[in-house]
């Protein structure tokens, strides 16, 4: 199977796995609120849809995604908060039943993508690979604010590899839009999957290391969870900097999430 496809099949076993939390939830359950400020489990569904709609977009149809892009610009700080509040003022079969149509369009019009062809983003331009697994980290995230609104603790499996490579490889784009210079010398990650496989990237006698469960390295990169509250041990004055900045997402530093512990 072509790495496209398999990502496609982890993005769609991804958005299974939320789907299956709200399929039957009553429709006041909607307006539950969730750990990101202001956002219901409506908002991050919707947020899903619209994030799908335009990555399709970026591959059918090039005119109307400039379109958006031209949007965003406009409110480059607000266009994504928009979009969710308006998704999320539909009712909320419409809004699952419309999430479901286009997540099912963007599999299938990723593995069409011929290779080597870059596909225009808001950021730097990009593979069908790594939107693949951009759509990946964020289906992982938005559908861990799900869980925890719902109270829900999620089975995970190792497709969450996905996330932790994502993680890793935006290591110096945290660096970036906090602006501030990345190291020169890499990181050493050691990274536990769910099934206890050990998982790494980076120079065995790298000066820098971090180690620990996949789900707590993907909590930080996608700053579901503060470094303080995670089960990761990290070696050296570089990593230590790094974890209060990790951020795998596109856009501005995130503000990340208030300490629990």
């Amino acid at each position: 199977m072509a790495i496209v496809d398999e990502l496609v099949s982890a993005l769609a076993a991804e958005s299974d796995a939320l789907d299956d939390m709200v399929a039957n939830l009553p429709a006041e359950a909607w307006s539950t609120p969730t750990p990101a400020e202001g956002w219901t489990i409506a908002h991050q569904i919707g947020h899903l849809l619209w994030t799908d709609r335009v990555s399709l977009l970026s591959i059918t149809d090039a005119d109307a995604f400039t379109g958006v892009l031209r949007e965003a610009m406009a409110d480059p700080t607000g266009f994504v908060g928009a979009a969710a509040e308006v998704e999320a003022a539909r009712s909320p079969d419409d809004l699952l039943a419309d999430w479901r149509r286009t997540r099912a369009r963007l599999g299938g019009a990723l593995v069409a993508v011929e290779p080597g062809t870059k596909l225009t983003w808001f950021g730097p331009p990009m593979s069908a690979a790594s939107m693949a697994t951009a759509r990946m980290m964020e289906t992982w995230a938005h559908g861990l604010d799900v869980a925890d609104a719902l109270g829900l603790t999620r089975p995970e499996g190792d497709r969450i590899k996905n996330v932790v490579h994502l993680g890793v490889r935006t290591r110096d784009f945290a660096y970036l839009v906090n602006g501030l210079t990345a190291p020169e010398a890499e990181f050493r990650f050691e990274i536990t999957a769910p099934s206890g496989v050990l998982w790494t990237w980076g120079p065995e006698d790298a000066t820098d290391v971090v180690r620990g469960p996949a789900v707590d390295f993907c909590e930080l990169v996608t700053q579901r969870r503060a470094p303080g509250d995670l089960d990761l041990e990290v070696i050296g004055d570089d990593a230590q900097q790094w974890v209060q900045i990790a951020q795998a997402f596109a856009g501005p530093p995130g503000t990340g999430r208030a300490a629990q512990t």
